[in-house]
């Protein structure tokens, strides 16, 4: 998520919100005064009738009050003691001039409002004026969107409360890998003293494999390097990556009693997908590390498999012959903090997702299997 893009969002519902109150506010108090008005003009018609000595100034008196009426915006219907329709008001179109509809009319007016009864007119069923409407609706409304941005507020403060420790993990797993520098420096020196005193086939194959572990603890401190990092789009040879992990781990397996034998599949020419080749081969060695505890105090197998996607990107399996993941348990192994060992720290499957999802754009998942476990990786 970019940075500042919650704050924004919820900076644009407050203002939405604040803007709608105000305008609704303004709204009522305009229908409310053109209300006062209305009834001030009644009256002053009502009393010009009773003053007015001529023959049709009560008529014409009538004749205004209905039209006040009517300008209220007040849906009425008028019926007699034997509920026949007689006259009406602020009505819609298609009701108007059918008895049927007009009784239906009005018994919705009474869901609204009780009829006032007269004894010689009969009932008088009467509706809401538009600003009710408005008062049950935009309330709520408002309601909705000050629920939002409190779940927005605290989601805010949850997320930036997560970045801040993200940060500050990162900027430790950095100074880490600045630290293991020199000592890295300095074994890589020892080595090189050694080599150039001369030693025997046993020691200089001892020295090999050191050198090789020195390398290697050089790439983890790489790694370290890279977190909270924006992710890299290099040019990473799938095959080649493969193959040196395997082969790695090869060397590093029991090969006597449990011997465990680590297979490679994967093409002979080279081919490479855009990433970040230090971090793919994290994710990779999780999940070959995990497969080689998974066979810890047994025999088995472990297979190392990539292919080319025919739609493009790549296509990389490992697998094992071991017990296998529990069923009740499958739908969590990505979840931080979730272990099936008794030291796990329940972080590796979770970050080999993050790595191949996120930085990536691919995706991790467990296929299901009759024996053993066979995780994929899919990159684009």
């Amino acid at each position: 998520m970019r940075r500042g893009l919650p704050e924004l969002v919820v900076a644009v519902l407050l203002a939405v919100l604040l803007s709608s109150y105000v305008l609704f506010t303004r709204q009522v108090v305009r229908d409310l005064r053109a209300e006062g008005k209305r009834t001030t003009e009644m009256y002053a018609r009502v009393y010009r009738g009773q003053i007015d000595t001529t023959e049709t100034a009560s008529t014409q008196a009538l004749l205004d009050l209905s039209k006040s009426i009517r300008e209220q915006g007040v849906s009425l219907i008028v019926t007699d003691r034997t509920g026949k329709p007689g006259p009406s008001a602020n009505i819609p179109a298609d009701v108007a001039g059918d008895d049927t509809r007009l009784r239906a009319f009005a018994h919705e007016l009474d869901l609204e409002n009780p009829p006032v009864v007269d004894s010689l007119v009969g009932e008088i069923h009467y509706g809401n004026p538009p600003i009710i409407r408005w008062l049950r609706i935009i309330p709520a409304l408002q309601a909705l969107s000050a629920f939002v941005l409190l779940l927005a507020a605290v989601y805010i403060v949850r997320t930036r409360g997560n970045a801040e420790r993200e940060r500050v993990w990162a900027g430790m797993a950095r100074e880490s890998a600045h630290q293991l520098g020199t000592p890295l420096s300095s074994l890589s020196g020892w080595i090189e003293l050694l080599e150039e005193r001369g030693t025997d086939a046993g020691t200089q194959s001892a020295l090999d494999q050191m050198r090789t572990d020195l390398v290697r603890l050089d790439r983890v401190a790489h790694r370290f390097e890279r977190i909270g990092r924006e992710p890299r789009r290099d040019t990473v040879d799938v095959a080649e990556l493969v193959d040196r992990l395997g082969n790695y781990f090869r060397q590093r397996v029991p090969t006597l009693k449990h011997a465990v034998s680590i297979d490679i599949l994967a093409p002979d020419e080279p081919f490479t997908v855009l990433g970040d080749a230090v971090l793919l081969e994290w994710s990779l060695e999780v999940l070959v590390k995990n497969a080689v505890d998974a066979l810890a105090g047994r025999s088995g197998r472990i297979a190392l498999a990539t292919v080319h996607r025919p739609e493009g990107g790549a296509r990389i399996t490992v697998s094992d012959d071991g017990p296998g993941i529990p069923r009740e348990v499958r739908g969590r192994i990505f979840d931080p903090g979730f272990s099936t060992k008794k030291a796990g720290w329940g972080i590796g499957l979770s970050l080999a997702r993050r790595i191949v999802e996120e930085n990536h754009g691919g995706t991790l998942r467990l296929l299901p299997t009759d024996r053993g476990a066979t995780f994929e990786i899919i990159l684009p």
